[in-house]
């Protein structure tokens, strides 16, 4: 009976030796993850809390540990958002403000009689080009915040692309023929039906071709619609200037500009939203080009069943 009291004491004691040792364990993790979470309110958001998969409050180091990586992820998307802002106010200053500010110079000339005849005709003539420059700059901007925004919804709906792009395309021919590009528009009369946002794919081709206009300096552009495999494809190709390799890397980036000293008008935007609105419509976009030869955008759309 003495050897079971004594036996059961041992156990006892054993047992209190144990939990004092997991309790100490468990507040020293405690302790240690108290510091992490100190850490990461400070702004690191490397540090994670090492715990082996046996110990108590490993569950909650692992959960504490994704929360920490969605934050800083969520932290980073805020950021690249500022800095875009910040980008893109100071695009509006000068791509906005001083053609504007240029718009009111010569309409206050010709408004005053300061330029008569020809040259108040010249005058009223540049003003109404750049006018039409700064309200195609803000329609892209009003593509760009709408696209970004919560409340965008794409209205997606089989199409007959092929018809559809014959309409779009049918509005550049006069453009083209006034800047003296030839053309070489080939779409087959068979149908592809695609499903597709009609306003999103019109955006789509004019950002290319407007594009093509304002800065490949090409005198010739190609338009190829035909069906590859299980896909529409669309090949937009010209023969400019091309782009270099590592501004080829970005071209879809937002705010990228190709010309660094911004001696050329665009907002950096036309290319990124075509990307997003390809996307948007589970299409594919992919850019090639040869410094002196010419650049050519490959578009891809699945076929509806």
């Amino acid at each position: 009976m003495e050897a079971v009291i004594f036996l059961s004491i041992i156990i006892a004691l054993f047992s209190i030796l144990v939990s004092c040792f997991a309790i100490r364990r468990v507040k020293k993790q405690i302790a240690e993850i108290t510091d992490a979470l100190i850490d990461v309110k400070n702004g690191n958001g490397n540090r994670r809390i090492l715990s082996a998969t046996n110990e108590l409050v490993a569950p909650l180091a692992y959960e504490i540990n994704e929360i920490v990586v969605s934050y800083e992820s969520r932290l980073s998307t805020v950021r690249q958002t500022e800095e875009t802002n910040r980008q893109l106010m100071t695009s509006l200053s000068h791509d906005v403000r001083t053609p504007l500010t240029t718009l009111i110079g010569y309409l206050d000339a010709a408004h005053k009689g300061i330029v008569t005849g020809k040259d108040r005709d010249d005058y009223i003539e540049t003003a109404r080009r750049k006018a039409h420059d700064l309200k195609e700059y803000i329609d892209v901007l009003f593509d760009w915040f709408k696209l970004n925004s919560n409340e965008f919804a794409m209205d997606i709906n089989i199409v007959e692309a092929a018809e559809l792009t014959r309409n779009i395309l049918i509005d550049w021919i006069s453009i083209f023929e006034d800047k003296q590009i030839d053309y070489n528009i080939d779409i087959p009369e068979q149908p592809f039906r695609v499903k597709l946002d009609t306003d999103g794919y019109m955006r789509i081709l004019n950002n290319l071709i407007q594009n093509v206009i304002s800065h490949s300096h090409a005198d010739k552009i190609e338009i190829i619609l035909s069906k590859q495999e299980k896909n529409m494809q669309i090949r937009l190709a010209d023969n400019g200037i091309g782009i270099e390799k590592e501004d080829l890397k970005h071209i879809f980036e937002r705010l990228y500009k190709c010309d660094k000293g911004r001696s050329e008008k665009g907002s950096g935007l036309g290319l990124s939203i075509a990307h997003q609105l390809v996307e948007k419509m589970n299409g594919t976009i992919t850019a090639n080009s040869t410094q002196g030869t010419g650049t050519e955008f490959t578009l891809l759309f699945p076929l509806a069943n």
